[in-house]
This record gives C-alpha cells, structure tokens and sequence, in this order.
C-alpha cells in the first residue's frame, strides 16, 4: 500500500488524521511550512496514540511551487487539509483568497502529475452556508456566493478555493478524482499545542477573555470525525467528485449554549466563560443536513456536547487555559 500525503500536517485536522492513518497501519508523509515544525508535529501524534516511526515529514509551502512534486511524488492518495484559517479576518481579503486559491490548485496540479488516485480536500461548511437563504437549511448543493454583500474574507477564500478546485478537476483533472469535506465549526481534543482558532474562542470563554457571547448560531463537529470522514472519503469508490458535510446530529448552537455546557459538565473550572450574549437580533439556526455522509459512507459523529467538553478537557490538560484578565 503506498504511502498517504497530508498537507498542513501540523494543523488541527492534520494531527488528528496523520494519528489516524498511522493507528490503521498507513505510512504517511506529512506536509509543514517548516521542518521547524518536526518535533512539535511528531511529538502531536504520539498524544494521538499513534507510533510516529511511519511518518516522513517534509516542508512544503502553499505560496511556491518548489517541493511540491516530490511532496507528492509515490503518493497514491493525497488529504488536502492545509489552508489558512485566521483568528482576525485581515484588511486585505487578498490575503486569505490568494493562498487559499492558488494553494489548493498547486497541490491539485502536483497530485494530477504524480497519478494520484484521488484527493480529498477540506473545505468549509464557509463555502456551502454563507449566503443567507430562506428557511437557513444547507445540504451539499448549497453554495456561498463570494459575492454576497458583507461576507468575511475566510468564508469567501473558501468558497473561491472550492470553487476552482472543481473548475480545475472537470477541466484537467486527468484520472485523478477530487472529493469534498465541509466541516462547520470544528472542535474536539487538540493534539498540538498550538491551538487553532476555533479551539481559541474557546479558551478565550475558560480564561475571561471572552466576556460576552457572540451573538451567532452554527453546526459543530468534532476534529476525530473529520479525520475519520476524511478516510472514509478517500476510501468509497462512490464517493468521487462529491462534497460532504461534516456536522453533528442535533441542532446548531450558540456561543452562549457553548457556554452553558461547559458551566454545567465543567464546573468551576468554565466559571470564567460568559453569562450574557451580545445585543441585536438573533441570526437565523441553521439546519445542517449530514445525510450524505451518513447514508452513503456510514459516518457516525460524536455528539456536539462530546467535542466541546473534551476541547475544554485538552486544553486543561495541556495547560492552555490562563486565568482571567483583571
């Protein structure tokens, strides 16, 4: 079996799914900005219960063409996963939607050379739910239109990324095959100690420095379960050239039910986290329809409430969560 590539293999996603391939025997070369970035990396997928012995580190940058062939180079099958994800939306959409672009068509170009069978790319739930529509219920024909008046830079990099990933597979895809996850609000364990943003916002509830909740409604999943519907993607012949998302069953949820579960399983240790949510009209619940990946590859998420008491639990653990600013 040859050896598997994940770009952004430092990243949130990438742990949990370089840990992933390596408990189920793959061998994996993994992608990094810097291999600066080794020690942290491999020490991430040991935390993750896997043995690193069959893991090739390799730097590679989205913003360059050099190193991506041999990046790719004996790799039957490839997960996209890197792709900038902000903690502030920059002044300069360019910023996110040129990287995010030009990244993702770069690995596809190198994987198409190289013979890939396929790639699965990570995308967003940002390139499917972003425009507002009637009834706010999102399946995988839904876009976000990049044009859409007001729209963050990251939702539209997603959107314009995903986009001429599938122009470039219909137009020159070759025999390479391209498959889709749309994950919404990822949360779950952390590997690495270096959270990712969606991990931050909730530490910032642990630590106080989040004093009012966000007044906005959204679909969490757990980063095992994207790992998981990524192999599970790359595996099923049924599913080339198609998007899945990835969310939990239930209801999407507020930053302030966020909250109040870490209150009630948490205890004293999320008495910092908000009491009140910010002021203005509550935005459309949207309803985020997993069947897809349910249906036709077996995937059976976590619940929501899981991944956000074990973000909390990880970032205990790790010694991430600060005290409170005065």
């Amino acid at each position: 079996m040859s050896r598997v590539l994940v770009t952004g293999g430092a990243g949130y996603v990438g742990t949990q799914l370089i840990a992933a391939l390596l408990r189920a025997g793959r061998s994996v070369r993994a992608t990094v900005r810097s291999t600066a970035r080794e020690a942290g990396l491999r020490a991430a997928v040991r935390r993750g219960d896997a043995d690193d012995a069959g893991l090739e580190i390799v730097a590679a940058d989205l913003t360059a063409d050099d190193e991506w062939a041999a990046a790719v180079a004996g790799c039957d099958e490839v997960h996209h996963v890197a792709s900038p994800f902000p903690a502030v939306q920059p002044e300069d959409p360019g910023e996110l939607i040129v990287p995010a672009r030009e990244g993702t068509l770069r690995v596809l170009r190198a994987a198409r050379d190289a013979g890939a069978r396929r790639v699965v790319l990570t995308s967003s739930f940002a390139a499917v739910g972003y425009t507002p529509k009637p009834g706010a219920e999102f399946t995988e024909a839904d876009w976000t239109d990049p044009d859409t008046p007001g729209l963050a830079p990251y939702p539209r990099s997603k959107a314009i990324a995903e986009r001429a990933a599938w122009d470039l597979m219909e137009r020159e895809g070759g025999d390479t095959e391209l498959v889709v996850v749309n994950p919404t609000f990822i949360l779950g364990p952390i590997l690495a100690t270096a959270p990712g943003s969606s991990v931050q916002l909730i530490k910032a509830m642990l630590d106080g420095t989040m004093t009012v909740a966000p007044r906005r409604r959204f679909g969490i999943v757990d980063v095992r379960d994207v790992a998981d519907l990524h192999i599970r993607a790359m595996a099923a012949p049924e599913a080339a050239g198609k998007r899945y998302l990835a969310v939990a069953d239930g209801p999407a949820l507020s930053f302030l039910e966020v909250a109040e579960i870490l209150r009630r399983r948490l205890g004293p240790f999320a008495a910092r986290v908000p009491t009140q949510e910010a002021p203005g009209i509550d935005p459309p619940r949207p309803i985020i329809h997993n069947d897809r990946a349910r249906d036709e590859l077996a995937w059976r998420p976590r619940p929501a409430e899981t991944a956000i008491v074990q973000t909390a639990e990880s970032l205990r653990d790790l010694g991430l969560v600060g005290t409170a600013k005065a």
